[in-house]
């Protein structure tokens, strides 16, 4: 069950995880913590003597100003759907947001997280908070209009652990949605007699869900041909597991997690 959730508040005028977050919230009747990011200053490793303390000072307050907004945005939002809810501030560097949420994540059964637009670089979007929580994450791309919707749900499958451990974490919103579609993506034909995916179907069918099966094959580049396909359904979500390993706190992502993350457009629910 979906009951705790914790969102990372977007700065800019408009905030897709944030809405997207309550609607979640709403449709589960979960809790929700909202939290904002006021960043440190950054201070240029070029800069000899560092910069002055005035600007030092306004940089911080500024930050401090846009993540005090967007809590007031969550609180208005969350207040008018009648959702239980709390609001936290994290004052950190760039670098440090993301570690802290996926700490704090941890505690959670859901973390989601708004995909910056290119001229916030600041927003965290980071992949470390996939890889840091140990929990499923739903990633909602900036060009997200309006809540959750469930009409058609695509999972992502290819039999490995990281897709398993997606499906079952997915499991609350695939009995929401109306139409699930399990689609496997490979560079070869299927076999004579053979049915990709068909294991993963009767297990669905045997929580109640009714699917599709969809096999392609694709020489391009995985995500692409997700995408492509997710635009040609109508997909409301998509389900797939994250792939990469950390190594001296660097994480190093296989293609398909980098170019959702980079390209996505509609909402991911990932699982590492």
């Amino acid at each position: 069950m979906v009951k705790d959730i914790v969102v990372n508040l977007g700065l800019g005028a408009r905030d897709p995880a944030g809405v997207y977050a309550i609607s979640v919230a709403e449709a589960f009747e979960a809790h929700v913590l909202g939290a904002a990011v006021s960043y440190e200053p950054v201070i240029p490793g070029n800069t000899l003597g560092g910069i002055p303390p005035e600007i030092s000072g306004i940089q911080h307050r500024e930050s401090e100003n846009k993540a005090r907004a967007a809590i007031d945005r969550f609180e208005q939002a969350a207040k008018r759907e009648g959702l239980s809810y709390e609001t936290r501030i994290l004052t950190t560097s760039i670098a440090g947001a993301a570690d802290q949420l996926g700490r704090i994540g941890r505690r959670f059964d859901l973390i989601v997280l708004g995909q910056p637009e290119r001229k916030t670089p600041n927003d965290v979007i980071d992949e470390a908070v996939l890889f840091e929580s140990g929990r499923p994450v739903i990633l909602v791309p900036f060009i997200q209009e309006g809540g959750m919707t469930l009409d058609r749900v695509m999972v992502c499958w290819d039999g490995s652990r990281a897709a398993a451990r997606a499906v079952g974490d997915a499991l609350p919103f695939l009995k929401k949605a109306k139409q699930v579609e399990i689609v496997i993506v490979s560079d070869k034909p299927n076999k004579k007699d053979e049915i990709p995916g068909a294991d993963l179907g009767q297990h669905l069918a045997r929580h109640g869900l009714k699917v599709e099966l969809e096999h392609m094959t694709s020489h391009i580049d995985v995500a692409s041909t997700i995408l492509s396909y997710a635009a040609d359904s109508n997909a409301d979500m998509i389900v797939m597991g994250g792939y990469g390993h950390s190594r001296l706190r660097e994480f190093v992502l296989g293609g398909a997690t980098r170019g959702m993350l980079e390209s996505m457009t509609v909402p991911v629910l990932m699982s590492h």
